[in-house]
């Protein structure tokens, strides 16, 4: 089958969101499907400056196609007329009007998905909020499976996307907590809906032993089990004496010793960076003696500490090498409809941190038994103090952080969910 994925930025080098888990559905699906992504030259969502070439690329044996934004953001003017949409009575063109302050305003892809729609068995499009998937779901709604990666926010309750939500034929929530979240609030008619959400890669035989076997819970002994304490199947070592220790390699680059928490993505007060700053200044000033890493592209300015850690945007292998190395992960967002950083925390084997107010995080912690989460600056420090200092205690949430990777978030099962929508739209069941 011919499919594309439509979605508002799209490069190696953006990691994390909705763009991040388009790139990784893209690639899997590569293989065995002729893709093409359709989106914009913008590489940041702050301006959407037009800086990749216009024209077609490939990005990792993907087809890219990339179509300039007519106009960039001016981010005070579009906050400002945020605020007066969300609180006064408006039209329906006044939310167009947000829609193209918003952005990307790229009617040139707009206009080559409605030339070439028919060339396409199947329309992918990534994130409810923006204008390609608002004005382009339009086009063909009988062949399109919308990503929607909603949570509850200002945004969604505008007119617009009431449209939006009634019109694919296929809807491919990334959590339960999202698809109920939907069809409370929106009229979905789709005829194929599926809770897929993403898959995760469960990293085996690493070069150096991920857990110490005194503190590995007691009856793991599969194959994952053995590989992770760096043995391989006829019983001899599959690392370097040197190296056996747990993200040893990470630490020594980044000069991080003893216990430090862990932020991965765009660092910005969205996410919930500048609350996780303040929190965890608090901790330290408590007597904790962790340090906090930060690696992603940096969206806001960091205060100069001796406890804080900017390691910047990392390659594939140095952001797994990071998950490893940490002592815990910090999810900080508020807003979440699946949380890629989470996942990877959990197949790793590290525990994570999460913030409260996400119902998706507070349930993959139910469901994992592989982190915890705090409502506010006292639960943060007394949380991070206990997962500081209860190794036994990571030990067993890393086990079953990977145990709920196996059972839910393998490749296999979530390429298969796409298999049988696709299969479902091909049969015109609409």
């Amino acid at each position: 089958m011919r499919i594309a994925f439509v979605v508002q930025r799209y490069g190696a080098e953006i990691l994390g969101g909705s763009e991040y888990h388009c790139r990784l559905i893209a690639e899997r699906l590569a293989p065995r499907h002729q893709v093409e992504v359709l989106t914009t030259c913008a590489a940041d969502y702050i301006s959407w400056k037009n800086e990749y070439p216009e024209g077609s690329d490939r990005v990792r044996g993907v087809t890219v196609r990339r179509f300039a934004n007519a106009r960039t953001r001016d981010i005070q003017a579009f906050n400002r007329y945020s605020e007066w949409i969300f609180n006064n009575p408006h039209t329906r063109d006044d939310e167009i009007e947000w829609l193209r302050q918003q952005g990307p305003w790229c009617p040139a892809l707009l206009d080559y998905v409605e030339r070439n729609q028919h060339q396409y068995d199947i329309l992918i499009f990534f994130t409810y909020l923006y204008a390609p998937t608002v004005l382009g779901v339009r086009i063909a709604p009988h062949k399109t499976i919308l990503v929607p990666t909603a949570h509850d926010e200002p945004a969604i309750r505008l007119e617009i996307y009431k449209e939006l939500f009634s019109q694919p034929a296929g809807m491919a929530y990334n959590t339960d907590v999202e698809r109920r979240f939907l069809t409370t609030h929106f009229s979905i008619r789709a005829v194929e809906e599926e809770t897929v959400g993403c898959g995760v890669d469960l990293p085996q035989a690493q070069p150096h032993a991920r857990t110490p076997p005194a503190d590995r819970p007691e009856g793991e002994t599969d194959r994952a089990a053995a590989e992770e304490d760096g043995v391989a199947d006829d019983g001899s070592p599959t690392y370097r004496p040197h190296l056996a220790h747990r993200g040893s390699t990470f630490r020594r680059r980044h000069r991080l010793h003893g216990p430090f928490v862990l932020y991965g993505g765009r660092i910005d007060p969205g996410k919930g960076c500048e609350e996780l700053i303040e929190y965890f200044s608090t901790y330290v000033q408590e007597g904790g003696e962790a340090s906090l890493a930060l690696m992603g592209v940096k969206l806001m300015p960091l205060p100069e500490e001796p406890f804080i850690r900017f390691a910047g945007r990392l390659s594939d292998q140095e952001r797994l090498q990071a998950l490893e190395a940490a002592t815990v992960v910090v999810v900080p967002s508020p807003y979440e409809s699946l949380s890629l950083l989470a996942l990877e925390s959990f197949a790793v084997g590290t525990p994570i941190l999460a913030n409260a107010r996400s119902e998706v995080l507070v349930e993959h912690c139910h469901r994992s038994n592989a982190g915890l989460y705090y409502a506010d600056r006292d639960e943060f420090a007394e949380c991070l103090r206990l997962l500081a200092a209860d190794a036994p205690l990571r030990a067993a949430m890393g086990h079953n952080g990977r145990h709920y990777i196996r059972q839910n978030y393998r490749w296999d099962v979530i390429l298969g969910k796409y298999e049988r929508m696709f299969a479902k739209l091909r049969q015109g069941k609409r």
